[in-house]
């Protein structure tokens, strides 16, 4: 594949000025006082021996999230691990949910816990019960965008906010070591929450985030979920374009990283199509935390770093004094 962007020199630099609404905390401020205020508690049951694993123990969890509604989420821990465990609460990439046990064993294997959410509407267990406003494409990107009220990433977000928040309610995970982490879609919710819960959140692992710089990724991108803005906008460009940046301008993980202040480790493909590297770098270059590191990926599509990229992050926790 062709590099799909500017060259790494301007890459390494590029910080576009953007200007959060300003009402953008006070929006999120609303947003999550009235999730945590319509209740619900925190489940996990034991599921280790229906999933026939003999070194990790595996519970069904169930977390209040927008609107008090029940989110899936695994929990994985080491078995017989004495805890309390750092944990690293993952988010799953776009049209993904949280799958099975079985495809989430990496960091348990290294001796941490792992909470994996689900995607709501995405995944199979988590439904989009609240879904409000109008869709004018398919996918999750124009669902409700006429509002910042209605948008469906103004729930999904809040999921994951309050996914932190569950955390000092399971077994054998010390809410003082939080690590949030995911790819994609993931990275970017990765990003919002580390922007959003900054006081709770004591590492950050955005890999190739998407949700970033919204106006640039619906202009470059010819596949992904960006070209569902641009498909919109096309049918919509007379009255509607300002409208609907405004609404993903309080959804942009450029405006989340401006207000992050966790240790960070990012990583970028410079032959993405989907997630281009500038998305990426804006994200990076506005990110507040002293503590920000970027791992590229020269020859590298969305994958990434593929396999390479745990081990990297491994070591990077490592020396953070966040190894189990």
């Amino acid at each position: 594949m062709p590099l799909t962007d500017a060259p790494l020199d301007e890459l390494v630099v590029y910080r576009p000025e953007t200007q959060a609404p300003p009402d953008f905390d006070e929006f999120w401020e609303r947003t999550l006082a009235e999730a945590r205020s319509a209740g619900g508690v925190v489940e996990a049951a034991d599921v280790t021996d229906r999933h026939l694993l003999r070194t990790v123990e595996v519970a069904d969890v169930r977390f209040p999230g927008f609107g008090g509604e029940p989110v899936a989420a695994w929990l994985l821990r080491p078995r017989g691990s004495a805890g309390p465990l750092p944990v690293v609460i993952t988010y799953i990439g776009y049209s993904g949910g949280r799958g099975l046990p079985t495809d989430h064993l990496l960091w348990s294997a290294a001796g941490y816990a792992q909470l994996v959410v689900d995607s709501r509407g995405q995944g199979h267990d988590t439904p989009d019960r609240t879904a409000g406003g109008t869709q004018w494409a398919k996918g999750f990107m124009t669902r409700g965008i006429d509002s910042p009220d209605d948008y469906y990433y103004r729930r999904l977000i809040t999921d994951c906010v309050r996914a932190v928040d569950a955390v000092g309610h399971l077994p054998g995970v010390d809410p003082e070591r939080v690590v949030v982490a995911g790819g994609s879609q993931g990275g970017g919710l990765t990003i919002a929450v580390a922007g959003l819960a900054r006081d709770r959140v004591a590492a950050a692992l955005p890999d190739v985030p998407f949700l970033c710089h919204f106006r640039r990724g619906a202009e470059l991108c010819g596949e992904g979920p960006y070209v569902e803005i641009a498909e919109y906008l096309r049918w919509h460009s007379r009255h509607g374009v300002e409208p609907a940046f405004t609404t993903l301008s309080y959804f942009d993980g450029v405006h989340f990283a401006q207000r992050a202040t966790a240790p960070a480790l990012f990583s970028v493909g410079l032959m993405d199509p989907i997630c281009p590297p500038s998305t990426v770098y804006a994200a990076f270059n506005h990110y507040a935390g002293e503590d920000r590191t970027m791992t590229v990926w020269p020859f590298a599509d969305h994958g990434g770093g593929y396999g390479s990229n745990p081990v990297t992050q491994l070591e990077w926790l490592r020396d953070r004094a966040l190894a189990p």
